[in-house]
This record gives C-alpha cells, sequence and structure tokens, in this order.
C-alpha cells in the first residue's frame, strides 16, 4: 500500500481542547474537502512534528499567515480587530481562508460576526453579555466542555472525543455558510418590497425571508407578515428595536394576550384568526388576509401594558 506523500500535515495540540481549535480544524478540515486535498490532523506538543506541519494552529508559539502558523498563545500576539476583540486561531484561520469557504466577503463577514469572533473572545476571557440573573447563557463552548471526560471517566480518549468535536464543528460552520449565504440573496427580495410597500408600518413577505437584520435598518416597520411552511398559515410577528433583543416596537394588544380560535376571532372580529402569543410579539391566522387584518387591528391599539416575558 502505498503512502499519501501529498496529504497536508493539520497541526494542534493534545490534551484538552475548546471551541477555537476545534472550528479552526472544521475551517481547515472544510477548505480542504473543498479544493479535494487529502489532510490528516494530527495532536502533538512535540517540536519536531509542529514543524513540520503545512497548517499549525492554537499551538507553536508563532502567527505567520504566509507559512500557515495560527497561534495566539505567544506573548509578542497583539492581533486585534476594531472592536477591541483579539482573535484566536479560529479567527485567524478564518480570517485567512474564510473567503475560500464563504464564497463571497460579504457572507465570510457575517459569518465572521455571528460565529467566530464570539468565539474568540470567549477564549480571550472576553464577556460580550451582561448577567442580569443567577444564571448564564449556554454558549457553544459550553457544549465542547461538555464533551470532555470528567474527573471519574477515565476511559475516554480526549483525540477521540476531538475529532468528534471537529465533525460537529464543520456541520455547525457549514450551516451558518449556508444561512448567511440565504440571508444575502433574501436581502435584495426584502429591501424591494419595503420600497413597494404603501403603508410601510406593514410588511407583507411573499417568503419567510430572514428579514431582521436588514428591516431594522428602517424606522417604519412594526409588523412582518410571512407564509409558515410549517402549517401553511401565515405568520405576523412585531418588530424588534434591536434583533438580539426581545423588546418590540410595538407589541400586540395586551388583551389577545394567549387567545387562540375563537376567542382571538371575536376579540379581533378576524374570522380566521388562529392564536396570540402570550409575549405578544406573534399572531397568526389561516390565511394571508387574516393576518393582514390582525396587524392593521394591532396598530389601531396601544398595548397599555409591558410583558413581562417576549418569549
Amino acid at each position: 500500500m502505498e503512502m499519501d506523500t501529498n496529504k497536508k500535515k493539520l497541526i494542534t495540540h493534545d490534551g484538552s481542547f475548546h471551541a477555537d481549535d476545534i472550528f479552526a480544524a472544521a475551517t481547515l478540515s472544510l477548505m480542504l474537502e473543498k479544493r479535494g486535498e487529502s489532510f490528516e490532523i494530527i495532536r502533538t506538543r512535540d517540536p519536531e512534528t509542529i514543524n513540520s506541519g503545512d497548517y499549525v494552529f492554537d499551538v507553536g508559539g508563532m502567527y505567520d499567515e504566509k507559512t500557515n502558523r495560527f497561534d495566539h498563545h505567544q506573548m509578542s500576539f497583539k492581533e486585534k480587530r476594531q472592536n477591541g476583540i483579539g482573535y484566536s486561531s479560529f479567527g485567524l484561520v478564518w480570517k485567512k481562508f474564510g473567503l475560500d469557504l464563504a464564497d463571497s466577503e460579504k457572507i465570510a463577514k457575517i459569518v465572521e460576526k455571528h460565529l467566530v469572533v464570539p468565539v474568540d473572545a470567549f477564549d480571550n476571557g472576553i464577556n460580550l453579555v451582561e448577567n442580569k440573573y443567577d444564571v448564564s447563557p449556554y454558549f457553544i463552548e459550553h457544549f465542547f466542555i461538555a464533551m470532555r471526560s470528567t474527573w471519574v471517566e477515565k476511559d475516554i480518549n480526549a483525540d477521540r472525543m476531538f475529532f468528534k468535536c471537529v465533525e460537529i464543528a464543520k456541520k455547525v460552520l457549514s450551516r451558518e455558510i449556508i444561512q448567511a449565504r440565504d440571508s444575502v440573496l433574501a436581502e435584495e427580495k426584502i429591501i424591494s418590497i419595503y420600497q413597494n410597500s404603501k403603508d410601510k408600518r406593514i410588511i407583507i413577505l411573499d417568503e419567510n425571508y430572514p428579514y431582521g437584520d436588514i428591516l431594522n435598518n428602517f424606522s417604519e416597520p412594526l409588523f412582518v407578515i410571512y407564509p409558515r411552511t410549517s402549517d401553511n398559515f401565515w405568520g405576523v410577528k412585531a418588530v424588534r428595536d434591536n434583533p438580539k433583543t426581545f423588546k418590540n416596537r410595538k407589541n400586540f394588544p395586551q388583551n389577545w394576550a394567549g387567545l387562540r380560535e375563537e376567542e382571538l376571532q371575536k376579540i379581533t372580529t378576524v374570522a380566521d384568526a388562529v392564536f396570540c402569543h402570550k409575549g405578544l410579539f406573534m399572531a397568526v391566522a389561516k390565511t394571508r388576509e387574516g393576518a393582514i387584518a390582525l396587524a392593521q387591528k394591532a396598530l389601531l391599539e396601544s398595548s397599555q401594558i409591558e410583558p413581562k416575558d417576549s418569549i
């Protein structure tokens, strides 16, 4: 059996693993698979093996994009983004190869902001959120930490768990690229619909486009109407002040909260009304016309009491 002398060596450290080295390995794997190149991932701290690597990340004490060295632990490393968030191995690898994977600078930047920067921030000990309660958000890093062996589990192989995590990360990264790609495809359609809407407070979409980041650039939209593929009904959602928060620009009327079918139909006089969420951010009707009627009535009635929960 002949050895594959063209197989690329992807080198990272052994032992414990983190989201940044997992996603760096996933990025390089997807890139080389896309190119049709064979490769192997080696986890080690042996200097000779590290020096022989074609791509070295999160180990090696060197950052040199030209020679594919992507470590960020050395004292000399000072690379930061304009927002002040430093790079981890994931961010450094994405910085060089993200465009190759995403096929578009715009898509690469969306994935960078949505996935890469949060992973880098976590790895560098930067808090992106402030806890208001005695619980914390569950980040993707916590999932990968859960994949490590506990002090009781003596028979779990760290390398084997690392490679399982890389396969999961490849799926996550691939889906994020697809989501970003399709959101870019939707942007022109959403803007066109907005521009052609007579009443820009109510935006009626012909598909369930990801509209949040786009419509938030305009001040008028209060409700968005869209077809629901899950049940062939039509949904109405309140536009949020900020896509990253749960505060709506305008809630549905307080007296609609949690009502279904006949109760909601009676109070709204919309014959095919189906449901209004108790958080007052979503309502459903059986038809497009019913959804429009719900949105129009919601415009006329002000919500006097802010809901405690918006999810």
